[in-house]
């Protein structure tokens, strides 16, 4: 049986790596579209299909994964998930056809559903809560760097080598973090989690990626087409189903009863509003740079870059100065007011603004990302028992990535209705008020979610605060 140390390590190297190509994997392939689209003879209106059909099945099967890392153990469902994920990216980066390419990717995102609430489940079992938040600067790092990485990866890809890469890069360092954790990570006893609840797994799988379907194309198709309105419609109501079915079960797939605990409620709902803001505004940079700056692919993605050093750099302050002598309340606080007037500042930025100060900008959204998800992941299950972390898991990973996408639906909305260009007699020109006022919505979705940030109860999250000098010295 390998150390307790020797699992921290393990479970955290495992999971990190898994959750970077999670991560990665949903900022990448959107750069590659348009070149796979004139590959297999696809329109721009059918292209899409490659990135919307990976959203919704993550949100179809990751209410399933706190069920599976129970049933199978989290050892076996980790490694099973990173080896399908692995897989799936081969499949896809070899695809001869565009129909074969959706197929993988539906494939892909089995593995993705599974593997990061899984991960997730495991890593707060051996870390104990005191340590969880310098665990969560990692995590939070990985979160930042993974999305702000993969445009510039994908734009070397397709741009010098082939949009298939988007995919083959998986494969390595999935093969590795599955030979390594087949080496490393302990057995771990599934419990019995009790039969499958297949009502639950409907219900939640239907409702979540309905929504999540109408949400990816409502931007594009607009929130009025039928299609839209009933796909969202028909979600809404299932999922207003389950919460009924759930809350009658005795041991409900999609455990709602977690969403009582005060302090797991309040840090999934501001980590997913976090995500909301900062993804949304990732996306909305990314088109930003390249059709009103008319920066370059690559260009783009050095230039958002620094807000993964924002959040490495925030989150060394949090985990060392802060987070023991203030708790989680004051520093998410602070964090959202760091990220609306980062997000202000973008909504003035025009081509005459220097582009190091875009590039500082950027920096201080990170920086201010640090401070939100960093205390909120820490401070997520302090109050969560061990038998819980596997259902709270699924829960938290399904806000954050709901979040996500209403992020990205949101700011695309509000671009679409004012316009990201105007025609003129000879040609088009960017309109930047449609930017500027996509901005500011991220702006103000980071406002608002202060209000929810000072409900926050420090002493809920008290077994996270503990100084780690004080730590070290316990254990001696």
């Amino acid at each position: 049986m390998k150390s307790r140390l020797d699992q921290k390590r393990a479970v955290a190297i495992v999971y990190v790596a898994a959750m970077f190509m999670a991560v990665m994997d949903t900022t990448v392939v959107n750069v590659a579209l348009p070149a796979l689209g004139r590959d297999f003879h696809t329109g721009s209106g059918s292209v899409g299909l490659v990135s919307i059909s990976y959203l919704v099945s993550l949100a179809v099967f990751i209410p399933a994964s706190g069920w599976l890392g129970d049933r199978l153990g989290g050892r076996r469902a980790l490694l099973g998930a990173v080896g399908v994920f692995t897989l799936a990216s081969a499949l896809c980066g070899a695809a001869t056809g565009f129909g074969e390419l959706v197929a993988f990717r539906i494939l892909q995102a089995i593995g993705g559903a599974v593997m990061t609430p899984v991960g997730l489940a495991m890593l707060f079992r051996v870390y104990p809560p005191a340590e969880r938040v310098r665990i969560s600067s990692v995590l939070a790092l990985v979160t930042a760097l993974a999305p702000a990485l993969g445009p510039i990866l994908g734009g070397v890809f397709t741009t010098y080598l082939s949009w298939r890469l988007v995919f083959l890069v998986n494969v390595p360092i999935g093969a590795l973090t599955f030979v390594f954790g087949a080496a490393a990570l302990a057995d771990h006893v599934p419990s019995f989690p009790g039969r499958l609840d297949v009502g639950g797994l409907l219900l939640s799988g239907l409702g979540l990626g309905s929504v999540m379907y109408g949400l990816c194309e409502g931007p594009s198709q607009g929130w009025s087409a039928a299609p839209v309105l009933a796909t969202i419609g028909s979600g809404a109501l299932l999922l207003a189903l389950l919460v009924t079915v759930e809350l009658r079960a005795d041991k409900p797939l999609v455990d709602l009863r977690l969403l009582g605990n005060r302090m797991f409620a309040c840090a999934t709902s501001l980590y997913g509003l976090g995500s909301l803001a900062y993804l949304g505004a990732l996306f909305l940079a990314t088109l930003f740079f390249q059709e009103a700056l008319g920066l370059s692919a690559v260009q783009s993605g050095l230039t958002v870059f620094p807000s993964a050093i924002g959040v490495m750099v925030g989150g060394q302050i949090v985990t060392r100065a802060l987070y023991w002598r203030l708790g989680p309340r004051r520093i998410v606080a602070a964090g959202l007011l760091v990220m609306a007037a980062a997000l202000g500042s973008m909504a003035q930025a025009d081509g005459r603004t220097s582009l190091w100060l875009v590039r500082l900008i950027m920096f201080a959204l990170g920086f201010g990302v640090a401070f939100v998800f960093i205390p909120a992941q820490a401070s997520s299950m302090a109050t969560i028992t061990a038998a819980q972390t596997g259902r709270a898991s699924s829960i938290f990973n399904a806000g954050k990535q709901l979040g996500g996408a209403v992020g990205v639906a949101l700011v695309s909305t509000v671009l679409a209705a004012v316009g990201p260009s105007q025609e003129n007699a000879a040609h088009a020109t960017v309109r930047l008020s449609g930017y500027h006022a996509a901005f500011l919505v991220a702006a103000a979705t980071a406002v608002l979610a202060l209000a929810l940030a000072v409900t926050i109860h420090d002493a809920d999250a008290a077994s996270t605060m503990k100084r780690r000098r004080n730590l070290q010295t316990a254990k001696r």
